[in-house]
């Protein structure tokens, strides 16, 4: 009788330690780390960061390695920027999620196009709102031509180069065709790693021909499911506790900030931050990033 009762005390005192324990350590708590990844991409001035991947390698690898996460969700809001940090994005994402055997389950806000929907495709499933846009799957760049401009104001350009094609595409030389066509073929070259990264990733839920999956053109929600490019629609808090219980916890894994950030591998306004805002020089450069980065959004209607 006495071990009965001993065992019965054993019993209610470890349930009643378990109550000081952070959910999260709790037996049968279901856990999902949620990391944000929004912004252009590879986009960067000193004063007005992109996505890249040196910014989110230690937020990904601290959502991977969250003790008893289920999954890892990632919220994706990017009208898309740089092809090379898409990918690597990407791949490092491919890479954790095999490393830690965790599923990743990526919902989409308003955008994922171009670069952000090659982020999207790291995911095991794509959700997404009937009104975000996804797709985007092309190349695209651009320039303008000021050598009028700067003859109609007496301006004298002078450039030395060693290299035939080392000012291809400049600005303030007349466009030439064979640059064009160099330029060109870079492109497309670029576009069929995106496709085939697509194919593989997306696979047989592909429903779409590539002369209309792969132009470039971008899909509403409902749309993009019809044609694979997404699996289903519904927002993080209802899908995940659908899945994983009312009780499911979805810690948000950001950057560190504050005085402190600089030691956990975010650079601190500081010695590059500050130096920019000293120099008037910096301002130009950061208005044409503003206004480069507010075209990039305008293009979805955002």
């Amino acid at each position: 009788m006495a071990e009965k009762l001993n065992d019965r005390e054993s019993s209610g005192l470890a349930d009643k330690l378990m109550q000081y324990l952070p959910a999260r350590f709790r037996p049968g708590t279901a856990v999902v780390p949620v990391v944000r990844l929004s912004g252009v991409i590879g986009a960067v001035t000193p004063l007005r960061p992109g996505l890249t991947l040196a910014g989110v390698a230690r937020v990904l690898e601290r959502a991977f390695s969250y003790r008893h996460a289920k999954a890892v969700a990632l919220v994706i809001n990017s009208p898309g920027g740089s092809p090379v940090q898409s990918r690597q994005i990407y791949l490092r994402i491919k890479q954790l999620a095999a490393e830690k055997k965790l599923p990743v389950l990526v919902f989409v806000e308003d955008v994922a196009a171009s670069g952000g929907y090659m982020i999207a495709c790291a995911g095991d499933e794509i959700i997404c709102d009937p009104s975000s846009i996804l797709g985007s799957i092309g190349v695209v760049g651009g320039s303008f031509g000021f050598q009028e401009a700067i003859r109609r104001l007496g301006i004298e350009r002078r450039l030395y180069t060693s290299g035939e094609h080392k000012a291809m595409l400049d600005p303030f030389l007349p466009e030439n065709p064979d640059d064009v066509m160099r330029l060109k073929a870079i492109q497309r070259e670029i576009h069929q790693i995106f496709i085939s990264l697509v194919k593989e990733s997306r696979g047989a839920r592909l429903k779409g021909a590539d002369d209309a999956l792969f132009t470039g053109e971008y899909w509403a929600g409902d749309s993009a499911i019809a044609l694979g490019l997404a699996d289903s629609i519904g927002d993080l808090r209802s899908t995940l506790r659908a899945r994983y219980g009312d009780k499911v916890l979805t810690p948000v894994i950001a950057q560190p900030t504050g005085l402190l950030s600089g030691l956990f591998g975010r650079k601190s306004p500081g010695a590059g931050q500050l130096s920019a805002l000293e120099s008037m020089a910096g301002l130009p450069d950061e208005l044409i990033s503003a206004v480069e980065t507010r075209a990039i959004w305008a293009k979805f209607g955002f």
